[in-house]
């Protein structure tokens, strides 16, 4: 699934290669990816004609900013978008097709079918869903340690389910989350709310210098990412924990293992990552 490093590279390599180009046309081949306008012929009409300027994110989404409208788009678990030229014969799963008038095609492919697009008039695409409860990621300004430790202190639940939580730290998700915690020397099933003060600094500390190398290495590729060219990421060679099940520890030797936290596999090293239980310390 895409997270922020992902988004940001995909953003960055669309936005080298779509930028000023005009939509003539859109064909969609997947009407549930539309969920706003939900009426797909308005979706349609919004922005054909309009003239795509720039490409934003916020969290894991990107926003496509044209003459008056937002586009505002989540991949979820395998959505990509790829620039062809109109003669490219169409793959089976390419659900959205932005037609540009200079022949080129914007092609939206998703092979789960669980990506989301959304159309907002300039001004007024964070009043309503899906950005407007989302919390701030690390590379925004209302991303402060005086914010984490507000939000993180609150809550009960276990710290790998908080981190998850969007509306608490946007951007942030399973492979992330566990190179977090590991470089934190935090337990995931550790209840947030006994977290202590230098823990909690060291998880917003991480949270920033794990998805700043992350975006630097092009994201993480372990099953089918690719950015806006077509390239794999290659920050999964350096991962600590993250689909490193029955391999050694790269800090102890211990051997990674795999768990089960807020339904999601997480992987922990129990030498380094100890779980305390429900004391403070």
């Amino acid at each position: 699934m895409p997270e922020l490093p992902e988004v940001e590279t995909i953003r960055k390599t669309l936005s080298l290669l779509t930028l000023n180009k005009t939509i003539s046309d859109i064909t969609i081949r997947w009407p549930k990816i539309i969920k706003f306008p939900d009426d797909i012929e308005q979706f349609k009409l919004e922005l054909i004609g309009e003239t795509l300027h720039t490409i934003k994110r916020s969290g894991k989404f990107l926003r496509f900013e044209f003459d008056s409208v937002v586009l505002i788009s989540h991949l979820r678990m395998e959505g990509k978008y790829r620039l062809v030229e109109e003669a490219e014969a169409l793959n089976k799963h390419d659900h959205v097709i932005f037609h540009f008038t200079d022949g080129s095609e914007l092609r939206y492919n998703d092979v789960r079918k669980f990506g989301t697009m959304h159309v907002y008039p300039h001004g007024t695409e964070f009043k309503h869903a899906p950005l407007n409860k989302l919390g701030p990621d690390p590379f925004e300004e209302g991303y402060d340690y005086t914010y984490v430790l507000e939000k993180l202190s609150k809550t009960r639940r276990p710290i790998k389910a908080a981190l998850l939580d969007q509306m608490i730290i946007a951007g942030l998700g399973n492979i992330y989350v566990d190179e977090v915690l590991f470089l934190a020397k935090i337990h995931p099933e550790t209840r947030s709310h006994l977290l202590t003060d230098q823990e909690m600094k060291a998880i917003y500390d991480y949270a920033y210098i794990v998805l700043e190398e992350a975006v630097k290495q092009g994201g993480t590729t372990i099953r089918s990412y690719v950015d806006g060219q077509g390239e794999m990421g290659m920050f999964q060679q350096e991962l600590y924990v993250y689909s490193q099940e029955g391999k050694a520890c790269k800090t102890c030797n211990d051997e990674i293992i795999k768990i089960k936290v807020a339904g999601r596999g997480t992987h922990v090293c129990p030498s380094c990552q100890i779980y305390k239980g429900e004391t403070k310390e």
